[in-house]
């Protein structure tokens, strides 16, 4: 596992577009761009020989909200909330635990910057993986239609962290413009 280069954009891309357009949810690289810009230190390829087998785009955003898949991010969030945007795992490189390991990769990062809480939106039916990994399903939360119909909004805790909170949705947060964080 490993930050995400310039160089790697293509591969997540095309990654991205043949996990999601199918069922209409893919962003296209300006968004994807954009997240992973907003919060560089959180974001991950997993590579197996010399090929990107995958990748975890995560950022900061407040509890029991999630990005619009129709933009690109404007604004960082500092919040104790991690949201997991994305994760996907090449077809050809499945059930050989990439997915599991980038996990706990990612969560170690959110414990050790200090994140209490981790959100996510689950699509296309994975709230079953991310439920096995300890997340919790938030039915209150009704994510747009533009993340399918069957999305789930999700949390969990940062394990370990010290003052983490039990309840996710206590996580606090402000806004930043995102070129305030470039630097």
């Amino acid at each position: 596992m490993r930050h995400i280069s310039d160089s790697d954009w293509d591969a997540i891309v095309a990654l991205e577009a043949g996990a999601y357009t199918d069922d209409g949810l893919s962003e296209g690289r300006a968004a994807l761009q954009s997240r992973a810009h907003a919060s560089p230190a959180t974001c991950f390829v997993a590579e197996h020989g010399n090929r990107t087998a995958g990748y975890l785009l995560a950022l900061p955003y407040p509890m029991f909200e999630y990005p619009d898949l129709n933009r690109a991010e404007d604004v960082v969030f500092h919040s104790r909330n991690l949201h997991l945007h994305d994760l996907v795992i090449a077809e050809e490189f499945r059930g050989r635990g990439l997915a599991k390991g980038l996990l706990r990769h990612f969560t170690g990062t959110a414990g050790s910057k200090g994140y209490e809480a981790i959100s996510l939106v689950a699509v296309s039916g994975s709230d079953t993986f991310w439920a096995a990994n300890g997340y919790r399903a938030h039915r209150e939360v009704t994510p747009p239609k533009s993340y399918g119909a069957d999305a789930v909004y999700m949390s969990r805790a940062v394990p370990g962290v010290r003052g983490s909170r039990t309840n996710p949705a206590h996580a606090s947060s402000h806004r930043a413009p995102l070129e305030d964080e470039v630097g």
